[in-house]
């Protein structure tokens, strides 16, 4: 596992990646000197508590936000340095994203939500196959309103691979959910990452989601303090948080 993990080829190369902000007089730290490599078809959970700093490196790695200082290499492009229009070409193109809150638009049923998406790049997963394959086909026609928690998350989901993206980022995906539920959507993300063979960063302050990942990244205060791969990776039906 390890071996074949090595061979894969690098997708994110970040180095000596610090972000700071002002706030008022102060200048707030929320990234400091931060390094790592991930590899295509990984799937890295990122640990930490809040105001760690990992939506930050989340939000950098997807091209929401760029460092104050270092470097971010996506394959051959140096995002760190990219204008607004090609972080946006790479978010549109590359790139998919689940957050804690669904983000999905009540008017719309969870077809017309996917087919949003679908209508922005070239060449897309069917809408309806994008639902079917997070366990929506019955649902298409419905509203979020008559859809549950988990069931929104899971249409957010579907969303954000219905463009085919190489790389799927997701911020706390079961923060607003239930443990069951919560187990339902972690499967279905560990679902993406095989079937689709995308790679998946999943950011949580919860840590026996971790054990799912090939990787575990723990973030404090702004740095990464340890990088751990499991001994065995555990699927979500196995995960006891």
């Amino acid at each position: 596992m390890h071996d074949q993990h090595s061979s894969r080829p690098v997708l994110f190369d970040v180095s000596h990646v610090t972000k700071s902000y002002r706030m008022g007089e102060l200048d707030v730290v929320a990234l400091n000197d931060v390094s790592l490599t991930i590899r295509e078809s990984d799937l890295v959970v990122i640990l930490g508590a809040s105001g760690s700093g990992k939506s930050t490196l989340l939000n950098i790695l997807g091209g929401l936000d760029v460092p104050t200082s270092g470097s971010v290499r996506y394959r051959e492009t140096d995002l760190s340095h990219a204008t607004d229009a090609e972080l946006t070409s790479f978010r549109r193109s590359s790139i998919g994203f689940v957050f804690q809150f669904y983000n999905i638009i009540p008017s719309l049923t969870a077809l017309e939500n996917v087919q949003l998406v679908t209508d922005l790049v070239d060449a897309p997963m069917d809408p309806r196959e994008a639902l079917e394959l997070v366990g929506l086909g019955g649902r298409i026609h419905h509203f979020p309103s008559q859809l549950s928690g988990g069931e929104q998350q899971r249409v957010a989901i579907a969303r954000a691979i219905a463009k085919r993206p190489d790389v799927l980022l997701c911020d706390e995906p079961t923060g607003a959910l239930d443990f069951e539920t919560g187990i339902l959507v972690l499967e279905v993300i560990d679902m993406v990452h095989r079937e689709l063979d995308a790679t998946v960063a999943l950011i949580t302050h919860n840590a026996s989601i971790a054990d799912m990942a090939e990787r575990v990244i723990r973030m404090r205060s702004g740095s990464i303090v340890e990088e751990v791969v499991p001994v065995k990776r555990k699927l979500p039906r196995e995960l006891s948080w």
